[in-house]
């Protein structure tokens, strides 16, 4: 017998398009073990351990990191169908695996559930990380059909709490999904000399004006001072703000 944390891994590697052959060798379990569960004639009960802090209606054990894994989830996130749970993706360039590994302990932190990672494909510059349970839509309420920029993006008063509470993880993950840390430069003529100025700015690019706006409300809250560069990104480039940011954001590794 295999305990419910290996059945499902095996089912969510199977869902997430992994061989049969592959979560087999990669897990110790037989083709008829995976074969009997995709069916449900091993059916999955509830990991024990796994917490979800909306159902028991308490405060979140790990505050920071859920606010982290809102603004990834904003980001480069979703939530889709997995047999009969539902599973959270979060996608991550492979050029950083620090933000990779900061959203798999966000994940595990969060929920106490299984963390996997699913990629890269055939040279694909990303990674998935992901975690399957039904307690994800309660958590990520703004899961919904269509794409986030097609859709009102809201958070709920009681997110809107948390994110009040301490707006920095959620700038943070907003960040490290859909932003940057950038060297900008300028000439200026100083007599007949021409001087090269850099310097380095933030930018924080989304489709939605919803998400848009949470990230610069979240700015507001620390008094950051941010502008529109163009009809989808904000830049934050004066010297304070990004001299605020660099305390608890800093280039992604």
């Amino acid at each position: 017998m295999h305990d419910t944390r290996v059945r499902r891994q095996a089912l969510a590697l199977l869902e997430s398009g992994a061989s049969r052959r592959d979560v087999c060798r990669r897990l110790g379990v037989g083709y008829s073990s995976t074969y009997r569960w995709q069916q449900r004639l091993e059916p999955l009960h509830k990991t024990a351990g796994v917490h979800c802090f909306r159902c028991e209606e308490t405060e979140p054990a790990a505050p920071v990191a859920y606010t982290y894994l809102l603004g990834q989830y904003l980001g480069d996130g979703h939530i889709r169908r997995s047999g009969r749970t539902h599973c959270l993706s979060i996608y991550c360039c492979t050029d950083y695996p620090t933000v990779a590994a900061d959203v798999s302990r966000a994940m595990s932190n969060v929920l106490n559930a299984s963390v996997f990672r699913r990629g890269p494909y055939n040279n694909e510059a990303c990674v998935a990380i992901e975690s399957c349970s039904r307690h994800w839509l309660h958590l990520f309420p703004q899961h919904g059909r269509g794409r986030k920029h097609e859709r009102p993006i809201v958070l709920e008063p009681w997110q809107a709490e948390l994110v009040a509470a301490d707006p920095r993880p959620l700038i943070r993950g907003l960040l490290h999904s859909d932003g940057c840390r950038v060297t900008n430069w300028t000439e200026k003529r100083v007599g007949d000399t021409v001087k090269r100025y850099e310097y380095p700015r933030y930018l924080f690019s989304n489709r939605s004006d919803d998400i848009r706006a949470i990230f610069t409300d979240a700015l507001d809250q620390l008094g950051i001072a941010w502008r529109q560069n163009n009809r989808w990104s904000v830049s934050i480039a004066r010297r304070d703000a990004v001299a605020a940011l660099d305390l608890f954001v800093g280039p992604k590794a």
